[in-house]
């Protein structure tokens, strides 16, 4: 009885699953090959620029043309100095949003703008970009770190103080790799890929800014 009632939910849960025409949340799992679905990156900046324009304490001020939103490319988490199509995406659609939202924004490729420590690839953020935010009197200054593990992509965010490197709000959101951001980050469904590798270190961001 118990089974005849599990082999008249599988359509049910199947025409379901169809209707919802894929689901991001699907992928990694073993239903991802027939219903999973590449993320929207749209979406997915829009999430990161709301969680955090939300959450910032104190505020953010809208509609100040004279203190901008400085919205960084984002960036290796293992390497600072090398960003991918991925990073600098994210960095367009975050700024879109945030213009949406009323403030005034103005984008820094972080990488091309940033003094890097030689050899430790660590990002000087609170002398230069507080340098930066100072000289245009930003608010505040978007900064984003990617990494990589095996299949899954780990996304930090934070909003932080030019001047002297305060923490205002923070993000984090882990995705597994479709093939669509694989190729955002130059790689490519390959025997490699699916190999164990070790757990990407906590975000640098975390202690830079301390």
């Amino acid at each position: 009885m118990p089974s005849r009632r599990i082999a008249r939910s599988v359509p049910l849960l199947l025409a379901l699953l169809l209707a919802l025409g894929g689901c991001a949340d699907l992928n990694g799992t073993r239903l991802e090959k027939f219903f999973g679905k590449d993320a929207d990156l749209i979406d997915l900046s829009y999430e990161i620029t709301d969680q955090l324009t939300e959450a910032a304490l104190p505020p953010l001020v809208p509609r100040h043309p004279g203190m901008p939103v400085l919205v960084t490319t984002f960036v290796d988490n293992n390497d600072l100095t090398k960003t991918s199509p991925l990073g600098r995406l994210l960095q367009e659609h975050i700024s879109s949003r945030l213009v949406q939202h009323g403030y005034t924004v103005r984008e820094i490729k972080l990488t091309s703008t940033i003094s890097i420590e030689p050899r430790s690839g660590e990002t000087v953020l609170s002398r230069e970009l507080g340098k930066i935010g100072g000289e245009l009197k930003a608010q505040a200054i978007l900064v984003g770190t990617l990494s990589r593990s095996n299949r899954n992509l780990y996304i930090s965010a934070r909003l932080i103080v030019p001047t002297n490197g305060n923490i205002l709000a923070s993000y984090d959101r882990q995705l597994h790799l479709d093939d669509n951001l694989l190729a955002m980050l130059g790689l490519r469904r390959h025997g490699d890929i699916d190999n164990p590798i070790a757990e990407p270190p906590p975000p640098r961001l975390n202690r830079m800014l301390r």
